[in-house]
Formats: C-alpha cells, sequence, structure tokens
C-alpha cells in the first residue's frame, strides 16, 4: 500500500497512472468526496499490494534495500534491474509488502443519551473486523458499588458478528468527570468494592463481556497503594470467574512524575497484576489547551520507553487518538474548548479554507491554519495515514501487545486500510 503526500499540480489520474492503480479505487479508499479537489499536503493512501519508491540524489540500491529492510539483490531482481549498475534519478523501484505482525487492537465506543448514534454504529461496523475488543465507555460506579450502565443497543450484536471481545469500562466518573472522591468513596471500602465486583460479575454474564476494564482517573496520591489493592483483589475475583482484567493508565515519563492523573498509577504493580494495560498516550494537545499535536510521536515513544522499564512489553496496548482538534486563535486560558473533529472533516476545512497542510516532522503529526467567515484564525491538528503508520513504526519496533483507540464515532478511513496492511488482528 502506497502512501502518497499531495503535491501542487497534482490529479487524481496521473497520481493513478503513477502508481499502478486507478482513480475509482484511490477515491473509494479515502473516501474523496470532490476528486477535482484535492488538498496540497493532503496524505492519501493508495491500495496496491506493496508499493514504490522513486530514486533520489545520493540513493543506493544497498542503501534502499536496509532503509526498507530487504536485501539488495532482491530488490535487483525483483525489479531486473543490475545491482552493480549506477541508479538513475527518478527510478521506479518496487517494493514488496512488509510482513505483517500479529497485534491486538482495542477501540472504545462512548454511547451518550438514550441510544448509540448512527454515526457510533456504522463507525464501530467499520471497524469491528480489525478490533480484538470493543469496549463500551463507560459503566459509572456509584459511591454505594452499584452501577449506571450506557445505552448500548446494538453494540453486542456488532461485536458478536465479528468476533470482537466485548470490554467492559468501569469508571470514576461523576457528574460528567472523574472524581477523585467518588474514586476514594470505592477504593477505601471493602464491603462497597465488594458489591461493585459483584454488579460487574452479574452485568458481564448477562451481556457476554470477556474483559473488566478499569479506567479509575485522577485518584489522590495517598490512594495509590489503595488502588492498587483494589485491583489485585478485583483481578483475583474476576479472574476465578473466567473474566480477563485491563487497566487504563495515565501516560507517565517516571515513577516520580507529579501531577493528580499520574500519581495513583503505580506501573509496575498494575502492569504486574492485570492481564494488560491501555497506556493514554494522547492528549498532549487537548481541548482546553493551546495547539498543538494530539499524539506527538516523540512523546508518545517517551511514554513507552519508560513503560518497557516498569510493565511487559506483552502487555501494552499503546493508546491512540481517531480524532484532532480545531482551536480558535489566539488561544486564550480558560477561553473557548478546540472542537474535535475527524481526520475527514479536517481534510474539508482545509480544502474548503484554500489551506495547504503541513507536516510537523519532529511530533509527526499534520496542520494547518485558516479563517474562518468571520475572520477569526484557527490552528488544526489531526492524524493521517503519515502520523498513523509512523505509530505503527512504532508498535513493531518496540514490539507491544497492541494499539487502543479513542474513541469510535469520527470517521478515519485510512487508520482502518493501514491496520490491514501492517497487522493480522487477533480474535479472542
Amino acid at each position: 500500500m502506497q502512501i502518497y503526500t499531495i503535491q501542487s499540480g497534482d490529479t487524481l489520474f496521473a497520481i493513478a497512472r503513477t502508481f499502478n492503480s486507478s482513480v475509482n479505487d484511490i477515491v473509494n479508499a479515502n473516501r474523496i468526496p470532490d476528486p477535482e479537489r484535492l488538498v496540497v499536503g493532503q496524505t492519501i493512501v493508495i491500495p496496491i499490494t506493496g508499493s514504490y519508491y522513486f530514486v533520489q540524489p545520493g540513493d543506493s540500491l544497498w542503501a534502499i534495500g536496509r532503509r526498507f529492510g530487504f536485501n539488495y539483490l532482491r530488490l535487483a531482481e525483483i525489479n531486473r534491474i543490475n545491482p552493480s549498475a549506477p541508479l538513475s534519478i527518478g527510478l521506479r523501484l518496487y517494493i514488496p509488502p512488509f510482513p505483517k505482525v500479529s497485534i491486538e487492537v482495542n477501540a472504545y465506543a462512548e454511547p451518550i443519551g438514550d441510544a448509540p448514534s448512527p454515526a457510533i454504529l456504522a463507525d464501530t461496523e467499520e471497524a469491528a473486523p480489525r478490533l480484538t475488543y470493543l469496549a463500551v465507555f463507560s459503566y459509572r460506579v456509584n459511591r454505594d458499588g452499584t452501577l449506571n450502565a450506557p445505552p448500548i443497543q446494538g453494540i453486542p450484536q456488532i461485536a458478536m458478528r465479528n468476533g470482537n471481545a466485548l470490554m467492559m469500562t468501569v469508571t470514576n466518573i461523576e457528574q460528567g468527570r472523574f472524581s477523585g472522591e467518588l474514586g476514594r468513596a470505592i477504593i477505601e471500602s471493602v464491603a462497597v468494592q465488594d458489591l461493585l465486583l459483584e454488579n460487574i460479575i452479574n452485568e458481564a454474564r448477562r451481556l457476554n463481556y470477556r474483559d473488566i476494564h478499569f479506567d479509575f482517573e485522577f485518584l489522590p496520591v495517598d490512594l495509590r497503594d489503595l488502588y492498587t489493592e483494589f485491583l489485585r483483589r478485583a483481578t483475583d475475583r474476576l479472574h476465578a470467574q473466567g473474566f480477563l482484567v485491563s487497566a487504563a493508565l495515565a501516560p507517565k515519563t517516571s515513577a516520580e512524575q507529579a501531577g493528580q492523573w499520574y500519581e495513583a498509577h503505580d506501573y509496575g504493580a498494575i502492569g504486574q497484576i492485570v492481564d494488560f494495560v491501555v497506556i493514554m498516550t494522547y492528549e498532549w494537545g487537548y481541548s482546553g489547551g493551546p495547539p498543538m499535536a494530539v499524539s506527538p510521536i516523540d512523546k508518545v515513544e517517551q511514554v513507552l520507553r519508560y513503560a518497557l522499564t516498569e510493565i511487559p512489553v506483552n502487555k501494552i496496548l499503546m493508546g491512540q487518538n481517531l480524532y484532532g482538534y480545531d482551536w480558535t486563535l489566539p488561544f486564550v486560558p480558560g477561553g473557548p474548548f478546540a472542537r474535535a473533529i475527524s481526520p475527514q472533516t479536517a481534510i474539508l476545512l482545509a480544502r474548503d479554507n484554500n489551506a495547504e497542510i503541513l507536516f510537523d516532522p519532529v511530533a509527526q503529526a499534520p496542520h494547518f491554519n485558516y479563517f474562518d467567515a468571520q475572520g477569526q484564525e484557527h490552528e488544526v491538528w489531526f492524524e493521517d495515514a503519515r502520523s498513523i503508520q509512523a505509530k505503527f513504526d512504532l508498535i513493531k519496533e518496540l514490539g507491544l501487545r497492541g494499539i487502543s483507540y479513542w474513541k469510535l464515532g469520527l470517521p478515519f478511513p485510512q487508520n482502518w486500510l493501514l491496520i490491514d496492511e501492517n497487522f493480522i488482528v487477533i480474535k479472542r
């Protein structure tokens, strides 16, 4: 599969001819609404087997082979060229597809209101063939150990059709936000925990959940050891009932990292207790903060490399956003929140406002600025095929268990195509 970035003057006809594809295949793969209006800097995925590389000044066949992980003699044989002859600048070389790696893939679905929206159900249906787990977000605990269930109509049926293990996400959300004091009410009372676990088991059996996923956030630091002990008790009891147990962890870079989001999550202890963890490696750029990449790869890698010193590699799912943000400038702390948008919407915004999409080489993320109809400047950071492929390469380099997406309902078709290209998704 070829990842290509649109240049000034490009047409889909010329691109399709260059890469032995067709305009229809490219349009359908990327869901391009208007093939005549491409955006400079827009990245498209070309659905071909393998890819092509065009020789640059200074290239050698040996260096190209090393870059793509192939013996240079094999590349010469595939492309029917003399391995000893100099390469012509611009020569098109065919690169065979990479061997696929087996991983687990999770995605959260967050239905709100009385029933899941048609957009969430449609996006879940599209993603489900590429998922190991389908996480329902969320069952909200009450201070007495009872649960408030989300509306899930249709989601278990999608999971069943696609062989997904349903994940029951249990959170300490109260009045729309994570509550440390709600967490305290649960974690400091064994009696409340016992009732909570009984309610979890009954609901999990009723709806055939396979994994119980604890996402307790913003716990006070004095609850660190008690939260670890709660997860130990919960895991022992849930394992005895045949369930997997997982936990969401804040993106830490050291054991001493300060801040209420981080301090109560003991990577080493929790990583030993549960079956796997989801590390929330996103939201550096967030709706209430200044404009920046949501999951810059340099910061993501820093978190994961620390995690590997505390948690077994086969227990780590890297968190990944399926969205970007549109900030209104100038950014003012406490001012208007950024708007969450899908990668598809970001491209339409750039197209409709004649904005060129740029790419940050450090963050490995696309971004652009535009002015709205009222003359207000905006800054947009989002995900594209390049940024996602960079994350996939990191997963393979580190040997992680897999990836976990937050969240379904914001379409990003390129992501799922690249899942197919890079990985064999394990089903449970």
